[in-house]
Parts: structure tokens; C-alpha cells; sequence
């Protein structure tokens, strides 16, 4: 999965944490998403290290990314990965993630 980039502005100095959601695709959670093809599943991940380490949810102090809010837009990359070994069949696989700033 190639990285994505969520960019978050705030009043400066306001301190805030970037969660993402579960996903729309039935049966997904924030450390096992689902990806979904005319009803066939392809497990995913969502990552806030390029190592692919560190979970990203959307629990406020347990698997979110805080900041502060400086002069400009402030740049997080999300990073993916799908685990080998699925058996599913070929297709066009989406979902949909939420992206919540609390502040």
C-alpha cells in the first residue's frame, strides 16, 4: 500500500490527537481493518511509522498521534500494509476511514 498524507491545521499552540477510524467494511476494527470487494474481505493495517510498528486507532492516549498545532498545516503520513497469505479472490478492494482531530 503506498503511504497517505493527513494534514491537520489548528488554532496555534492548541494541542490535538489524530485518530482513524475503523473503517465502513463490516467486521473492522482499528487494528484489523477490511478491505471489501462485492462482499470479499482483504484484511489490512494502518500505521503512524514508516516501520509499520505502531498501530494507528482512534483510542485518545492509547493508539493515536498527538501534536500541537503550529503556524502552518501540519503533515502526518499514514502508512499500510496488507498481510500476505489471504485467500480471496481477485477484485477492485476499497474502504473508507474516518479521520478525527479532538482538541
Amino acid at each position: 500500500m503506498r503511504p497517505a498524507t493527513v494534514n491537520v491545521t489548528c488554532t496555534q499552540g492548541t494541542p490535538y490527537n489524530v485518530g482513524l477510524n475503523a473503517g465502513t467494511t463490516t467486521g473492522g476494527t482499528t487494528t484489523l481493518r477490511k478491505l471489501n470487494s462485492s462482499g470479499h474481505t482483504l484484511n489490512y493495517a494502518l500505521y503512524s511509522d514508516s516501520g509499520r510498528t505502531t498501530n494507528w486507532g482512534n483510542t485518545v492516549n492509547t493508539d493515536t498521534v498527538a501534536g500541537t498545532a503550529g503556524t502552518s498545516a501540519t503533515a502526518y503520513t499514514v502508512y499500510g500494509r496488507i498481510p500476505g497469505s489471504q485467500n480471496t479472490t481477485a477484485g477492485a478492494y476499497t474502504d473508507s476511514v474516518t479521520v478525527t482531530v479532538t482538541y
